[in-house]
């Protein structure tokens, strides 16, 4: 079975709520900004070398794109909208975000500081959604077995993610630019790991908005491990929207690891699609923390027998941050096996969602599904909406789901103070022993010490806002 044969969607019920991840009839447009993204987009399609004919299918697509966003806007009403119900965007519709070229300069040992850039990595850089070529290494050094090009030459480019009703794929696409295609050939072992390195920075105009776009296509037998960082360089409000499509063929394997380290003042919205075909086997872990809203949307489609999926992720928040956690998955194809485990670490007047979804279609026999949610609050004004789901089709599977919000356990707390262990450092091990298990998935050693470090430094801002664990 390929993608082909998936796409257009088949007529059932259950398909269709899959693919389209309950998607709604969205209320009339309602973005109040809409002549000046609509201006943006002009400038770029007039100006861009590299939108071609109007025959060209990027720029079919980027008509398409912007047809759909003006037609509904940003999803600021929450009413009959099931996928924006516990995530506020008003703020994001009064603030006047503007798409534009990079105005600054990135120094190399200054986003060492922000995410790792390790030598053994192949490390590909996009400053605000463009490739510099001086902090990246070039194509022709490349791993074996991988080429990277322009997204274009991806052959289901806005195939997997529809822009139909999602209003940020919708915008990626309409400002859809030469982006990133890696490839990785039939029977290859890619070793070195692949970095790609999303940095925003300061801009000098308004408000800025960026769309990188990614492409990964794991060839038959394939292996590779793909890492996608996400990182503020900017002290000054953004909007980060990014879209990645992924295919992986029969017996390929992808590991992807996904860091989304935002500042403060950054609004951050992805967007990943996976199709994988027969045997093929696709482990995601993701880490976020720092975005004012963030949101990670993933979806994987299992459209060939034995494949696997495994969703992963620890999300941390602090102050009023909010992140947003939208994870599905459909078994579209027998003895496929699926697995959602993400954590949660909430403190101060923070708020997190998790909407996990397991679809099992009629033809879906003997899969093995799995989804989970644990949140760990920290203080009283932390809150946690949680919806695991199961939507089943099938007979003959094995299925579970289950949610959980609390607090450390007093009693722990008690038991190391009374070895002699201060409060403060009972409290912080018990929260890096919560985070432990997802930080443990991040195997190689530079990339999880960054993390541990990332969650260290974090440690102060996330014991100052809590108020629930014990008394000090």
């Amino acid at each position: 079975m390929d993608i082909e044969t998936i796409l257009p969607l088949s007529e059932t019920e259950s398909s269709r709520t899959s693919m389209t991840l309950n998607a709604v009839v969205m209320p009339p447009n309602s973005t109040r900004h809409l002549d000046t993204y609509r201006n943006d987009w002009q400038q770029f399609v007039a100006g861009s070398s590299r939108n071609g004919v109007a025959q060209n299918p990027v720029h079919e697509l980027r008509n398409i794109g912007w047809e759909e966003f003006e037609r509904i806007g940003f999803p600021i009403h929450r009413r009959g909208n099931e996928l924006w119900k516990y995530t506020d965007l008003r703020r994001i519709d009064r603030l006047e975000f503007r798409f534009g070229a990079p105005s600054a300069s990135v120094n190399l040992d200054e986003l060492n500081q922000r995410v790792p850039l390790i030598d053994a990595w192949h490390n590909v850089v996009f400053v605000d959604g463009v490739l510099d070529e001086r902090l990246s290494d070039t194509s022709s050094h490349a791993p074996v077995g991988s080429a990277l090009m322009s997204v274009a030459n991806f052959n289901h480019l806005g195939e997997l993610a529809d822009c139909t009703d999602n209003a940020f794929v919708a915008l990626n696409t309409a400002f859809l630019g030469d982006g990133l295609l890696l490839e990785i050939a039939d029977d290859s072992e890619v070793d070195t790991p692949i970095h790609l390195v999303f940095a925003t920075t300061n801009t000098e105009h308004g408000l800025r908005a960026v769309y990188p776009r990614v492409a990964i296509a794991v060839g038959k037998r394939a292996s590779a491990t793909v890492i996608e960082s996400h990182v503020s360089m900017s002290d000054t409000t953004h909007l980060s929207a990014p879209v990645a499509e992924i295919t992986l063929d029969e017996e390929a394997t992808l590991k992807h690891f996904r860091l989304q380290i935002d500042g403060e003042n950054s609004f951050h919205f992805a967007t990943t699609r996976v199709f994988q075909e027969t045997s093929s086997d696709y482990h995601s872990t993701s880490f976020s923390v720092g975005s004012d809203i963030g949101r990670n949307d993933i979806f994987t489609h299992l459209i060939g027998e034995y494949a696997g999926s495994t969703l992963h992720g620890v999300y941390l928040t602090t102050n009023r941050q909010h992140q947003d956690n939208e994870i599905s998955t459909t078994h579209t194809a027998p003895h496929c096996t699926s697995d959602q485990y993400y954590k949660g670490i909430l403190s101060g007047r923070s708020r997190a969602v998790f909407s996990g979804k397991i679809t099992v279609e009629r033809g879906a026999q003997k899969t093995d599904a799995n989804q989970k949610d644990l949140n760990l609050l920290l203080s009283h004004g932390a809150e946690i909406d949680t919806k695991p789901s199961l939507e089943i089709y099938a007979d003959d599977v094995k299925c579970a789901h289950g949610a959980t919000a609390g607090h450390v356990d007093e009693d722990t707390l008690f038991y190391l103070q009374s070895r002699g262990v201060d409060y403060d450092t009972a409290q912080a091990m018990l929260i890096r022993g919560f985070a432990a298990e997802i930080l443990s998935e991040f195997e190689d050693d530079e990339l999880h010490a960054f993390l541990e470090s990332q969650l260290d430094a974090l440690m102060p801002e996330l014991q100052e806002a809590s108020d629930t664990i014990g008394t000090a």
